[in-house]
């Protein structure tokens, strides 16, 4: 069973991503993991976060001579601000280090501020924002690198684009050619493939900045190259596409998912929302004259690229905060701000790219199995044989 865990506050020492069950002799390749990383601090609309750290996987475990071993996998995440939280934020308690707290008793709005004030019975909500922070998705990131890394070795790729920020809409389906293309770019704006309307996004984000608000939107996460039968129809918790929402409502401020044309077809007549079934009877193979599934049928792919929507909420924390409750008087106040995004679409493509790299990974070992890269292979390409021989 392939499984992950992440660990670390956002102004802690360190984050630690902890990735088990990778079969051994995978290839590993730092310089990619980084390249992840990179991507996922990129974007018009970032905050100053953005300029203190410079996100580099330090791997202490799992990997030797640049490929798996089949122990856990132990990823080390420096977090360069920790220098100005140490007063704040010791490991072992001291005389006088309650003097050098930053307590944060105004819960904001959106946030998992308050409930976790009372879920844990904090009197104030700094060990909360701490953990909910989406500093933590800097672990998933490189962890799903991971499991790029052996998808790729049976050519599969899983990357990610800007369908909307506020109003601008990209409003057509991009090619699997453009999303690569644009995964490929030194230099990231909002990550859209149609120049116009990234500029028109870019405006979005200049009217957030002005008005000192924020803005939401929606990614779409491609995954190319799947082969016919990841996942199962036969239980509930085996369906590949409940378990790829899961994952990706998981991600800090996700509010909805939608696999393949979901919000169309679902007020379409029948006849207009399926994917009609062809054969070709030159190369023998099944194909379908559409992808509104999103590549998946019954729970399981079906040969198609996966195609999943990740709608993520304006960012909480405002620089011109909402109404809020102080909780330490009880009386009328503003919530807290601390430094912020005012857009992250397309940092949360990447984490959304994370996330279902780690589910369609998980999915593949559980079909093909293996100790070794050389065995999930073999079982992979008897597999394949089957498929062509159907």
């Amino acid at each position: 069973m392939l499984r992950y865990e992440t660990a670390g506050e956002s102004h802690g020492e360190t984050l630690v991503a902890l990735l088990t069950g990778l079969p051994a002799g995978v290839p590993i390749s730092l310089e990619k993991i980084n390249r992840e990383l990179w991507r996922r601090q990129q974007g018009y609309g970032r905050g100053g976060r953005m300029k203190i750290e410079t996100d580099r996987a330090h791997i202490v475990s799992g990997v030797r001579h640049s490929k798996t071993i089949g122990s856990p996998i132990a990823v080390l995440l420096e977090n360069k601000d920790w220098k100005n939280w140490t007063e704040a934020l010791p490991v072992e308690d001291a005389e006088g280090s309650a003097d050098s707290a930053k307590p944060v008793t105004r819960p904001r709005p959106g946030h998992a501020d308050l409930a976790g004030c009372i879920k844990y019975n904090f009197p104030e909500a700094r060990y909360i924002l701490e953990r909910a922070s989406a500093r933590e998705t800097t672990s998933r990131v490189a962890m799903g690198a991971i499991c790029k890394l052996l998808l790729e070795q049976f050519g599969i790729k899983v990357l990610s684009h800007a369908v909307a920020v506020g109003s601008a809409h990209l409003g057509r389906d991009a090619s699997w050619e453009e999303i690569e293309a644009l995964c490929e770019r030194d230099e990231i704006l909002l990550n859209c493939v149609d120049h116009e309307v990234e500029q028109r996004m870019k405006d979005e984000v200049d009217v957030a900045y002005k008005t000192k608000d924020t803005r939401g939107g929606i990614f779409e996460v491609v995954a190319h190259g799947l082969p016919v039968g990841l996942g199962s129809h036969i239980t509930y918790d085996s369906r590949l596409d409940g378990r790829l929402a899961q994952a990706i409502m998981s991600i800090q401020a996700l509010k909805a998912v939608e696999i393949g044309s979901g919000t169309v077809t679902s007020v379409s007549p029948g006849k207009d929302a399926q994917d009609t079934i062809h054969y070709n009877k030159v190369e023998h193979e099944f194909y379908r004259g559409s992808n509104k599934a999103g590549g998946l049928e019954g729970g399981i792919t079906n040969g198609q690229d996966l195609v999943i929507r990740g709608y993520i909420k304006p960012i909480s924390t405002l620089r011109q905060p909402l109404e809020s409750v102080d909780l330490r008087t009880r009386e009328v106040a503003t919530g807290a701000y601390e430094r912020s995004d005012v857009a992250v679409v397309p940092a949360a493509g990447v984490i959304g790219e994370a996330m279902t790299a780690f589910v369609l990974a998980q999915a593949f070992l559980e079909k093909f199995g293996g100790d070794s890269l050389d065995e999930t292979r073999r079982n992979y390409d008897g597999y394949q044989q089957q498929v062509r021989q159907f």
